[in-house]
């Protein structure tokens, strides 16, 4: 473990305190690359135009010309958090603008797998739908697009995944309208947008066409309404918090802690103990977002949608209830894969004459639906690139594996996995995702081929400074700024991938230390000559007299009084 200490250029801090910033907030944003105070104003005036989302005008003319003809529109979501906040969002947006007929579709993971497939595309046929929208997936659905224009329907995509490559080629499905940042040609300059947010772009599109066409009274509604789901679809995705995607954050973020948010989100606080007026990121990233995903993990997005749907306070309590309880089956199984997987991985560590470059392990008693949530714990606590594989429970397709991979920063896994594809022709059945994230699907005989595969790639591309574990500090923290006040100033503010949480880093006294539950160590240190508490969650390994640690700031409560406490996320030994 190396413990870093970011760049704060000294003459970004002093002009961001000369703007008034306070001078620890000052160091943290240079520190992330804020160059001027306006990337700090979260004011809905500053975000990026609609105008400049290419597709979003023919987008929006499609829409109101639907409307106007009565036609019925259906949304074919995702069945993770950012799809079902994109289809609560579309559906509540466009009945805000006047749409008649809305309805939705939700592919299921087990059986459908991922995107618009030509099953489902026939299913929207059969609904009755006139015109089918994509949230959160379709830039890659060649085959579905092509079957729903085949019958008739109208489509239009809504996306922000990378386009298919073929040969070195963008290929984009043949849709009546694709919305999608990241294709070919298209200005808008947040390419790490989520899904929801580009549905959310797509709305105020629609209602400037409908001003335009005279269609609204005034300045028709208010869609800033929708950005609490805006919100927790963003940071549930875990896609980059640039400037924009951190003002439809704290936007999200001002609204639900006025308590202004729908009914479904609502029981989701309620339901996981989490105090609404208080949120956070953290809220949106481990509590909520994982009870939405939840379900389409082990059970229906459905559930997930309509608690964000519902406007019935007992029928939005009803839901969030079941989905917490999915939430914690999730937790059960999840424990017993990890403890299985990280068994299996270090299985290889010990065989092997050298440690592996990546990791893929698969076992024929593991859930499809919690394979990506493994893989990422085993990418935290391996630093490897990590595949984990379960058999698929789709009917007839019991030959095939499902698998998810999470990897470490300089190692791009969706093009690792193409590079595989080419060299190893027939081996990914499917495959698709991001630098950080991606899934496959392959037959289980060609497991080991596909194992090898990517571990020649990791090889070739991972050097000893990637695998070397490093987390990025902040460096030292001066003892005025231990304070319960600036703690909690620090939580109120819109931290996330990208643009990580303050970390600190220095050497501390570790006057004493003892275990907790039998999982966490419970320490007395002494920081700067003051005595602080520290907690490290989930490390038993007792630390020196002195060390280096890297830890984040708490406050505790402990008989009605709040005091600073460190939460320890490394050390390095002296």
């Amino acid at each position: 473990m190396k413990i870093t200490v970011r760049d704060a250029p000294p003459r970004q801090i002093w002009a961001l305190e000369k703007a008034g910033i306070h001078p620890l907030l000052a160091q943290l944003y240079a520190a992330r690359g804020v160059l001027d105070p306006s990337e700090l104003d979260a004011a809905l005036t500053y975000l990026l135009p609609p105008t400049t989302m290419q597709g979003t005008a023919d987008a929006a003319r499609l829409l109101a010309d639907a409307m106007a003809q009565d036609k019925k529109l259906c949304i074919v979501a995702d069945y993770d958090c950012d799809g079902a906040t994109a289809c609560a969002v579309a559906i509540r947006g466009l009945r805000l603008l006047g749409a008649q007929h809305v309805d939705y579709i939700v592919p299921d993971r087990v059986q459908d797998g991922y995107g618009l497939t030509p099953p489902i595309s026939q299913r929207v046929k059969a609904s009755g739908a006139d015109v089918l929208i994509t949230v959160d997936n379709g830039i890659a659905s060649f085959d579905g697009v092509a079957t729903a224009r085949a019958l008739g329907l109208q489509v239009l995509v809504t996306d922000h995944h990378l386009c298919a490559s073929v040969d070195g080629q963008i290929t984009l499905p043949d849709a009546d309208v694709i919305v999608n940042p990241n294709q070919p040609g298209c200005g808008f300059e947040s390419k790490s947008i989520a899904g929801v947010g580009v549905m959310f772009y797509v709305l105020l599109a629609l209602r400037a066409e409908l001003r335009t066409r005279g269609l609204l009274e005034g300045t028709g509604p208010r869609l800033d309404t929708l950005l609490p789901l805006v919100a927790l679809g963003t940071v549930a995705d875990v896609v980059k918090l640039d400037a924009n995607n951190r003002r439809l954050v704290a936007q999200g973020l001002k609204r639900v802690r006025a308590l202004a948010m729908p009914a479904g989100l609502a029981s989701l606080f309620t339901a996981a103990s989490r105090d609404a007026a208080a949120a956070t990121t953290f809220d949106f990233g481990f509590a909520l977002g994982p009870r939405i995903n939840a379900a389409g993990r082990l059970s229906d997005m459905t559930l997930g949608i309509e608690c964000l749907l519902t406007d019935d306070a007992n029928r939005a309590l009803e839901l969030a209830k079941t989905l917490d309880n999915i939430n914690r089956e999730r937790r059960e199984i999840e424990g017993n894969m990890r403890e299985q997987a990280l068994l299996v991985a270090e299985s290889l560590f010990e065989e092997a004459a050298e440690a592996p470059p990546a990791i893929c392990v698969f076992d024929p008693d593991f859930h499809e639906g919690v394979v990506g949530i493994v893989a990422s714990r085993l990418k935290d606590k391996l630093h490897r690139p990590a595949f984990v594989f379960a058999p698929s429970g789709a009917t007839g397709h019991g030959h095939e594996l499902k698998g998810s991979g999470r990897s470490i920063p300089g190692f791009h896994l969706r093009d690792a996995l193409d590079l595989v594809a080419k060299r190893h022709p027939g081996v990914l059945l499917r495959f698709g995702g991001h630098a950080m994230a991606a899934g496959c699907t392959i037959a289980e005989e060609h497991f080991e081929v596909f194992e090898q595969g990517l571990a020649q790639v990791a090889q070739e591309w991972l050097s000893a400074a990637t695998l070397m574990r490093r987390i990025d500090t902040d460096g030292p923290l001066k003892p005025e700024y231990r304070r319960v006040d600036l703690v909690d100033a620090l939580h109120h503010e819109v931290w996330g991938q990208g643009f990580a949480a303050p970390t600190f880093s220095e050497e501390v006294e570790v006057v004493s230390q003892r275990l907790v539950a039998e999982k966490h160590l419970s320490l007395k240190l002494k920081h700067r000559g003051d005595p602080v508490d520290g907690i490290w969650f989930g490390h038993t390994e007792p630390l020196p007299a002195r060390v280096k640690l890297a830890f984040r700031l708490d406050a505790d409560s402990w008989r009605g009084e709040r005091k600073v406490r460190f939460l320890v996320e490394a050390a390095e030994l002296l």
